[in-house]
């Protein structure tokens, strides 16, 4: 059954990493007339909470709901709106936010006008340390889809370069397992330490071949058999899932798959990575099974894709700095009259719970950003405090509890225009977020109207597709970045294919 749903303060001398460059916290001196962070570590009570409203999330590192997009738009198809998640386009870039001395989150905050009047954007961004070199082992228990829909090109032969190239980048105290599945599941190599024993990996990948239906039940079963078998105390213990995840066999609603996944993340700490391949992909099966898993999902469809995703990032994923992170935001009614998150609807959090450490959070990991993006209607006259940012989590060895917080006020979020000079790293979110809400409002479900959109709405100030893609080139001829050069691409893309009717340019 297939199942489907569901981007430098000025010009920087150094590009973009991966496409942002400045992630200041801010022009203001401490006081509320600007923005500030507020680092501090868990004192063991709550923080006092200001009047007002609160946003409260889980973390996400998603990123495979855009590079399904770009995918999609690159075939001449317009994405299904709800396979759109803003906060996975906002989160495929990574701008260079100020970077904590430790193990735990730097919180920054910023913001500019937008073109609506009366609306600001306000940016809460949340970085990790990179890792140093030095990380624990990891045991990864690769499990490798090989059913007959995996045999169009961009599938079972990208995952093979993949596992080919992380191969020799794996460390020789890494140990890992290979399962496949079709119709059944099979152990290929049981969990083996890479030392010595690397040419084995390689042939059990070499020996890979198409054959039967698709059994993501039994795959993700017996994968999580062989790393509770091979689990190793003191190391990075996951799972990671490469498939279309297009399951017609077994339990294809994934009830008892989520249940599994579940009870190995809480007994044994065994967290899922869902990479996603190929043209037709089950993108909403992919994505609960990694929320259950206290994973993340990614999305590759080209050899450079996954060069990025198995050499650059995996290795770095496997060194957590945080489990359990979520944020919660808390605006201050004095100043702010309305608020929207935009994206993380899947990832809410009951206010309630943002400090019951048993309520399943997010897992960070080394060099990581997330990013949240809101749309701020300020009251007319008032000034001071907008928001107060805060981040809690797990750490990974201890489990014991940790928060940081900074805070944001209205001179930070009024001096300036979105699209104005020296809002480079901003603008680069925004036009992520502004092209995830078009597509929402774009794609094949928008004959039922401009009004049906999976999050609710079109956001306040949103530009044009032309307008967006406009920007984006500016952008992208700035920074130097061939990141933005490709956000630019899949805006035209979309303009193109939605027939130039876009019910809101000018």
């Amino acid at each position: 059954m297939v199942m489907k749903r569901r981007l430098a303060a000025g010009v920087c001398a150094a590009v973009l990493l991966l496409a942002g460059c400045s992630g200041q916290s801010g022009g203001g001196s401490g006081g509320f007339d600007g923005s500030r962070r507020a680092d501090r570590p868990d004192s063991g009570r709550p923080a006092p909470q200001k009047p007002g409203r609160t946003s409260t999330f889980a973390l996400d590192v998603d990123t495979a709901s855009y590079g399904y997009a770009r995918r999609t738009l690159a075939e001449g198809r317009l994405p299904e709106p709800g396979s759109v998640r803003p906060e996975e386009f906002v989160n495929s870039f990574k701008p260079d936010y100020p970077r904590p001395g430790d193990n735990g989150f730097s919180v920054t905050l910023d913001g500019a006008r937008s073109d609506a009047a009366g609306w600001s954007l306000l940016r809460v961004g949340l970085a990790t340390r990179p890792s140093e070199g030095e990380r624990p082992p990891a045991a990864l228990t690769f499990v490798v889809d090989v059913s007959g829909s995996m045999g169009e090109p961009g599938r079972l032969d990208l995952v093979k370069e993949s596992l080919r190239l992380l191969a020799d980048r794996l460390r020789d105290d890494d140990s890992v397992a290979l399962v496949t599945f079709s119709t059944e599941a099979e152990t290929r190599l049981p969990m083996t330490r890479l030392g010595g024993n690397r040419d084995r990996l390689r042939e059990a990948v070499d020996a890979l071949e198409i054959a039967g239906s698709t059994n993501v039940e039994a795959g993700v079963r017996t994968g999580y058999d062989a790393a509770v078998e091979g689990r190793r105390k003191g190391a990075t213990n996951r799972v990671v899932l490469l498939s279309d995840a297009l399951a017609n066999t077994g339990d294809t609603d994934a009830a008892g798959i989520l249940e599994r996944v579940d009870t190995e993340r809480r007994r044994y700490g065994i967290t899922l990575f869902g990479v996603g391949v190929g043209s037709e992909y089950g993108d909403a099966f992919m994505e609960r099974l990694a929320d259950k898993g206290d994973g993340h999902t990614t999305y590759v469809s080209t050899s450079e894709q996954a060069r990025k995703v198995f050499v650059d990032q995996l290795p770095a994923h496997i060194e957590l700095r945080a489990r359990d992170a979520k944020a919660q935001v808390v605006f201050d009614d004095r100043t702010v009259e309305s608020q929207r998150l935009i994206g993380y609807e899947d990832r809410k959090v009951a206010a309630e719970d943002f400090r019951d450490d048993r309520v399943d959070g997010g897992e960070v990991g080394a060099g990581h950003t997330v990013t949240a993006l809101y749309a701020v209607k300020l009251r007319p006259g008032r000034s001071g405090r907008v928001a107060t940012a805060t981040v809690r989590w797990l750490d990974p060895a201890t489990r014991a509890p940790h928060e940081r917080s900074g805070t944001v006020g209205t001179a930070a979020l009024t001096a300036a225009p979105i699209w104005g000079d020296g809002h480079d790293s901003l603008q680069l979110t925004a036009l992520a977020a502004y092209f995830a809400d078009r597509l929402r409002t774009e794609g094949p479900a928008h004959a039922e109207g401009p009004a049906h959109t999976a999050g609710g709405g079109r956001l306040p100030g949103s530009p044009p597709l032309s307008r967006l893609a406009a920007r984006a080139d500016s952008l992208a001829e700035r920074a130097h970045s061939a990141s933005v050069r490709e956000l630019a691409e899949a805006i035209r893309q979309a303009g193109a294919l939605a027939g130039g009717s876009d019910p809101y340019a000018d």
